[in-house]
């Protein structure tokens, strides 16, 4: 018989032992080389996020107790609701004397509400009232193309206003940012209050929230030539932020809380400080400032991505404390002085330390030693540096107004604007040192 008549004829051995070797090195590669090797765009992201993994967070520093001191600081943050909050309405204004206010704000003063029963300085029955009339007025607000809340409204008329508070027919939009803020705020009622959860239920149904979701993300509208337009909102830090507020109420805002996706690191201090990689509107290098941590930590209480962010964020504050002797406490706050609103960052617009406009102007000569920074970081980590922050703070404050927004670093001066904002945070606070995270309610 022929070579070649035997290799047929042996034709069906060979295959199977073809078969079984090649199987045997399959076997043997994947005990070599385990799994296949990542995508570069994903082992990219996880090399982006390695810094914060190597970062050891700060401990919190809930004390479980308000000193006396605490309590005076608290009084003096409530006396500002108590002078600026509309008799008839409950709406509160977002600065001292001037009735306008926006759902940030209007969440801001719901956390006072609830951090001031917290302390003792309202009973139980009067913050359920305060917040029973807010929501009934939130209730009957005109929304903006009845689809969500307009960007600004009169405090004492409830009407649609533009930022120089003058009524507008069409509006200005809604903020996406500011809805998730009060959406935010509106988790903490349902924990605090469960007896208001059908009243929050309610108008969370009149309002159209799924408009404001699209693909996972957060998106927003403005007006310009009186042409409505939409545009994806948030940056690192507040998208995340936001999209934690959202999602208590069950919606998809995956991409929203994603971060890794739009994340670059600077290196700040010798801090690695998350940034955002896309622009602010569409032009500036976004900023990082410190309230979006504060309020996460003081409300929902951090989880470990936000927790390692807010830590960094920190300590490049304390670092550069450290080395220049300036002390440092910078987010976002409202100015005494034109142009009435600054960006206070540790990292912004391209630079370290940068002071920004919401256009994105340099206005470094406006930096403020914020008052909510300061109460928020020493609540939350309860260091020598933040405890020194506040004592510098504290002799500025005004108990027949409230806690102004801090001291201008340049010279020495106070920034006297008193806002809603920076007496909640400070609220909050004080409560966190008690209690710890507003939706962690005490036994």
């Amino acid at each position: 018989m022929s070579f070649r008549q035997n290799l047929l004829r042996a034709r069906g051995h060979i295959v199977m032992i073809c078969a079984l070797i090649a199987g045997l090195l399959l076997v043997l590669w994947l005990e070599t080389l385990g799994e296949p090797p990542e995508e570069p765009d994903r082992q990219a992201r996880q090399d982006l996020m390695q810094p914060f993994n190597d970062l050891t967070p700060l401990p919190l520093a809930i004390r479980g107790e308000s000193s006396d001191r605490d309590l005076d600081h608290a009084r003096i943050a409530w006396t500002y609701f108590q002078n600026n909050v509309d008799p008839d309405t409950g709406l509160a204004n977002s600065v001292h004397d001037y009735p306008s206010t926006t759902m940030w704000e209007t969440g801001s003063y719901i956390v006072a509400i609830l951090s001031a029963e917290r302390l003792g300085l309202i009973p139980r029955e009067q913050a359920e009232q305060r917040l029973t009339k807010l929501l009934t007025s939130l209730r009957n607000l005109r929304l903006f193309q009845d689809v969500l809340p307009n960007k600004a409204y009169h405090t004492q008329t409830l009407e649609l206003v533009d930022y120089s508070n003058k009524p507008t027919e069409l509006g200005l939009g809604w903020s996406a940012l500011d809805v998730a803020r009060i959406v935010a705020t509106f988790g903490l009622i349902e924990r605090n209050h469960p007896e208001l959860a059908p009243t929050v239920e309610a108008l969370l149904d009149h309002w159209q929230m799924d408009r404001m979701v699209q693909g996972g993300e957060l998106i927003g509208t403005n007006v310009s030539a009186g042409e409505v337009r939409e545009n994806q909102e948030g940056r690192v830090g507040y998208e995340q932020y936001a999209a934690k507020a959202m999602m208590l109420f069950g919606y998809d805002v995956y991409r929203a809380y994603e971060v890794q996706d739009n994340l670059m690191v600077k290196q700040v201090q010798g801090q690695p400080i998350p940034v955002d990689n896309r622009l602010h509107r569409g032009t500036t290098p976004a900023f990082v400032v410190s309230e979006p941590y504060l309020f996460d930590g003081l409300e929902f209480g951090f989880d470990d991505r936000s927790h390692r962010f807010a830590t960094a964020i920190y300590r490049a504050q304390e670092a550069r404390h450290a080395e220049t002797g300036i002390l440092t406490a910078v987010t976002e706050s409202h100015l005494s002085e034109d142009p009435y609103f600054s960006y206070s960052t540790v990292w912004g617009g391209g630079a370290d330390w940068a002071v920004m406009t919401f256009r994105g102007d340099r206005i470094d000569s406006r930096r403020t030693i914020a008052t909510k920074a300061a109460f928020g970081w020493d609540a939350l980590f309860g260091t020598d540096y933040t405890a020194e922050l506040v004592e510098a703070l504290s002799e500025f404050a005004d108990p027949a107004k409230g806690w102004p927004e801090g001291i201008y670093e340049a010279s020495g001066e106070p920034n006297s604007s008193t806002t809603a904002n920076t007496n909640a945070v400070v609220l909050a606070a004080l409560a966190f040192k008690a209690t710890g995270p507003l939706m962690r309610v005490p036994e």
